[in-house]
């Protein structure tokens, strides 16, 4: 049976998990974070997509981005798969496939505030449902930019939760709540 071709439209933003082949813990090492974060700052100069959400955990990967062009998304993800493997592969000293299978992806319209909250909230939540956090900050985790509204130079705001307030006092308060 042949792969279900992916339904990508524009206006769209897509929840994106990439996980470690056999689901073994190969992005524990700081070095390894620290790689993808330039990977992604690389691929988004590459490709101008907009990252919301991310969460870099031990055995896979979380993103909540939205593509400039809704068929640049499995351009993205091959680039990004394929350059952190290479990295990866060198760094610790392995061959072989580094992702598992395909990534997976759901798609929802910009539109669909409470999706886009509810994904960013699932994103946000898995480190501390893992059982590695006791709260929702997270070092790999762009929680931090929503809660304390900082800036951590590759994320960017959903217009789900700049509509949560007035200001983005009252939009990191109503978030914390959420």
């Amino acid at each position: 049976m042949s792969r279900q071709p992916r339904q990508l439209q524009p206006g769209f933003s897509y929840h994106v998990t990439s996980r470690c082949n056999n689901r073994e813990f190969r992005l524990t090492r700081l070095e390894c974070r620290e790689v993808f974060l330039y990977a992604i700052k690389k691929a988004q100069a590459k490709y101008q997509f907009k990252l919301y959400g991310l969460c870099i955990m031990s055995n896979h990967v979380h993103y909540l981005l939205e593509p400039q062009q809704p068929e640049d998304l499995p351009k993205i993800m091959h680039w990004l798969n394929w350059y952190t493997a290479m990295c990866f592969n060198r760094m610790l000293n392995r061959t072989g496939h580094f992702w598992e299978k395909r990534y997976h992806s759901t798609g929802f319209a910009n539109t669909d505030s409470q999706r886009a909250l509810n994904t960013l909230r699932y994103i946000h939540a898995n480190p501390k449902a893992a059982g590695m956090q006791q709260g929702f900050f997270y070092d790999f985790s762009n929680y931090g930019i929503h809660d304390r509204l900082g800036n951590d130079g590759i994320t960017q705001w959903h217009p789900a939760f700049l509509a949560l307030g007035k200001t983005l006092d009252a939009c990191a308060a109503a978030y914390r709540k959420f």
